[in-house]
């Protein structure tokens, strides 16, 4: 098979596949989206957004301004509105993705740092449970984190093999938890397939056995629509450089449900999680609610970008996001299914569009050289995962159905050409 680009040549097998993705595009109601992005007409296709998003057009004026207006004429002054920026970006972020009311969310800091404090505080809280519960193939650093709370507080870590493609689900979660169990930490969005749990369900299986429940948002957030007050959710955090598009290494955020904040005590205690920051002399006495989780000094750069991406999204409106990813991964599984698959190719993603985030999974034997020769050759930028899959990212405000066709020809000619080197 041949490199389906360029869209016009009628002599590509690919040809049909084009011209359907062409007329998507054109009725594409999110195509102006594209255009609010720092993007080339020669880039490749880029389908690993959901590393790390592309640059807002408007996060570089927006860093300017901060840079020069705010920091480099306001100086220190400045810091009269920046203090307030990890909670208000916070709110605004609960409000436009995460269905969380004021009050709940800030943004500092990073995941691992967040989700730390996160179960550390749970773990406070549930003295009496001395166990921990995870999927074994978590997020590496969800499960680093856990394993080293557990050594130092002589708790017992259990890891459960949940089904890659299904993810976790109520029932088997239920298996897992018990009056033992005070925390379970999961992915909302599997990092390897893509898959969706049910966060309600889970949560209200967890809440049942007395323990409490972080959710790692990390691969949802942006992409995915997210209700963690009405899911009855407890605790969650998440990066911002994937779907939010905030650059690499932003802070992250937090959310510590209302009904908690009373009971839980984060354990980085820092002078930005103090009652009153500037009284310097007197002991650590925390704010009272979602204010209590800081810790450092705020982010400023960061926090600005992510703001950006936030008011980014509220503009698209994430149901539409959620629905253009749909179709764009319901297209894609249709194209590996009719190409990729006699080349040995297997999905390793959900068929059903609403168990499955803003990405698709494929499984080959020799994924690793298929990514590292599309990478030498600039042809397409897709995602490698041990030991042997290919993610292709489907982030829906800079992601075109020609995208699509273009990597999925790149895969196909490149997967060709390993069988034909092999025979010769």
């Amino acid at each position: 098979m041949t490199d389906p680009s360029p869209v016009g040549e009628e002599s590509t097998p690919f040809a049909e596949e084009l011209a359907e993705a062409a007329a998507l595009d054109r009725a594409d109601p999110l195509a102006w989206a594209r255009e609010q992005f720092h993007t080339g007409a020669q880039d490749p296709p880029y389908l690993d957004g959901n590393s790390l998003g592309r640059l807002p057009r408007r996060s570089l004026i927006r860093l300017l301004q901060v840079a020069e207006e705010e920091w480099g004429h306001g100086l220190v002054r400045s810091w009269s509105g920046w203090m307030g920026m990890p909670t208000r970006v916070g709110d605004r972020l609960g409000e436009v993705l995460l269905g969380a009311g004021p009050g709940q969310v800030v943004v500092a800091d990073s995941t691992s740092v967040n989700l730390y404090k996160l179960a550390a505080a749970a773990l406070d809280a549930l003295p009496e449970r001395p166990v921990v519960v995870t999927d074994r193939a978590n997020f590496p650093t969800d499960r680093y984190l856990l394993a080293g709370l557990a050594a130092d507080r002589r708790l017992k870590l259990r890891s459960v093999d949940f089904d890659e493609v299904m993810g976790p689900t109520p029932e088997a979660v239920g298996s897992a938890v018990g009056p033992d169990t005070a925390l379970v930490l999961l992915s909302h969005v599997d990092y390897r397939s893509g898959a969706l749990a049910d966060m309600a369900g889970i949560s209200g299986v967890v809440r049942d056995a007395g323990a409490l429940t972080v959710w790692d948002l990390s691969h949802s957030v942006g992409a995915v629509p997210i209700t963690l007050d009405q899911s009855g959710a407890d605790l969650a955090a998440g990066c911002t450089y994937k779907y939010l598009n905030a650059g690499p290494g932003s802070p992250a955020f937090l959310y510590v449900s209302r009904h908690l904040q009373r009971r839980l005590q984060q354990p980085i205690w820092g002078w930005m999680g103090k009652r009153d920051p500037f009284a310097m002399e007197e002991p650590y006495s925390p704010q009272e609610g979602i204010g209590s989780f800081l810790s450092g000094t705020p982010q400023i750069l960061g926090l600005a970008l992510v703001e950006e991406g936030v008011e980014l999204l509220a503009e698209l409106g994430v149901e539409r996001v959620r629905a253009k990813s749909l179709a764009l991964t319901d297209h894609l599984v249709g194209l590996v299914d009719r190409t990729l698959e006699p080349l040995g190719f297997r999905l390793a993603t959900p068929r059903e569009g609403q168990r499955r985030g803003s990405q698709v999974t494929l499984r080959h034997p020799r994924a690793r050289e298929l990514c590292e020769r599309l990478d030498r050759s600039g042809e397409v930028i897709l995602d490698f995962r041990p030991p042997d899959r290919v993610r292709l990212g489907c982030a829906a405000p800079t992601t075109s159905f020609t995208d699509l066709v273009r990597a999925v020809g790149s895969l196909a000619r490149s997967a060709a050409e390993l069988v034909s080197e092999d025979a010769g």
